[in-house]
């Protein structure tokens, strides 16, 4: 009983502590500075939420998967012309999805890709009514970006189209793309605040997997696990031959990867999602965890069912 009510007591003062209002004139230019520094980083869930700004996101994704698929594709064409190494060539597409998170996250959620964009809208974080303007500028973007390579380079080594790799059929592709998809949108899941992939956790995680999966099954399919960065190469250099390999395994991937994220989150769609990678099961548990999304927006935090947490400790 003396454990319980210690118990109640702490999480009462939790729930007290973040429910006071923050008053910026008491915290001085720290908080000013630190405020700007959140929102560079993390954005404003209103702005990204607001239907005036869509066409500031789309050209948020315009720009993005163009930067993506110039450096995924024009590596796979310098490879294969020689130039480069397959390391470099598999591990520059991670680091600028990296630098792509951190400098216009916040604006779009950079999601890059239209599995990941369907994965965000299943788990119920991103409306089903952006997911086909999200989908056509990511192919718009993809393509512009191998229009580019094929100006400077002509149509040469398939644009760095994705493809089985020697001594490989499609199906061993397929599921190999599968599988690969499978963790990268199971990572972008666990480190997005809700559809934005924002902050530098999710810049490390999903372009350190991105890297890692490139460095070691790119000679099985080359490692695509977007069907916007494969449709670009295709559609530029007119060679569809595998290109519904890079259709079918990511998207089946993306479905296995929500599968997953419900069995390990629970639901998406609420404020606990909001919180990146939190691992809470239900608004119950460790609810404080949304502090972070709610703070950076309205200044204050009540996380939901805190105060329940600790009676139902002291009722033990």
């Amino acid at each position: 009983m003396v454990r319980g009510a210690r118990d109640r007591t702490e999480a009462d003062a939790v729930s007290d502590a973040t429910a006071q209002k923050i008053d910026p004139a008491q915290l001085g230019s720290d908080f000013t500075r630190t405020h700007h520094v959140l929102w560079l980083e993390f954005g404003n869930r209103e702005d990204f939420d607001d239907p005036h700004k869509e066409w500031r996101r789309l050209f948020s994704e315009l720009l993005g998967t163009f930067a993506l698929v110039l450096v995924a594709a024009g590596g796979g064409l310098l490879h294969a012309k020689g130039q480069i190494s397959l390391a470099a060539a598999v591990v520059a597409p991670g680091l600028m999805v990296t630098a792509i998170i951190l400098f216009m996250g916040a604006v779009s959620g950079a999601h890059l890709n239209p599995a990941v964009s369907l994965a965000f809208a299943l788990r119920g974080d991103f409306p089903w009514r952006r997911v086909p303007g999200y989908i056509v500028i990511q192919l718009v973007g993809a393509t512009l970006a191998c229009l580019f390579l094929r100006l400077v380079f002509g149509n040469v080594g398939h644009l760095g189209a994705t493809l089985p790799g020697p001594g490989y059929k499609s199906w061993q592709a397929l599921l190999m793309e599968i599988a690969l998809t499978t963790l990268l949108v199971s990572v972008i899941l666990g480190t997005a605040s809700a559809a934005q992939n924002v902050g530098a956790i999710a810049a490390l995680g999903v372009g350190g997997y991105i890297a890692l999966a490139g460095l070691w099954a790119a000679p099985v399919s080359g490692v695509s696990m977007n069907p916007a960065r494969s449709f670009g190469p295709a559609l530029v250099s007119g060679d569809f031959t595998s290109y519904w390999v890079y259709v079918v395994g990511p998207i089946a991937g993306a479905l296995i990867a929500v599968g997953f994220a419900q069995v390990l989150r629970g639901r998406g769609g609420d404020v606990i999602s909001r919180a990146a990678g939190s691992g809470v099961l239900d608004e119950g548990a460790l609810a404080a965890k949304a502090e972070l999304s709610e703070e950076i927006h309205q200044g204050r935090v009540v996380p939901p069912g805190v105060a329940d947490t600790g009676e139902q400790r002291s009722g033990q």
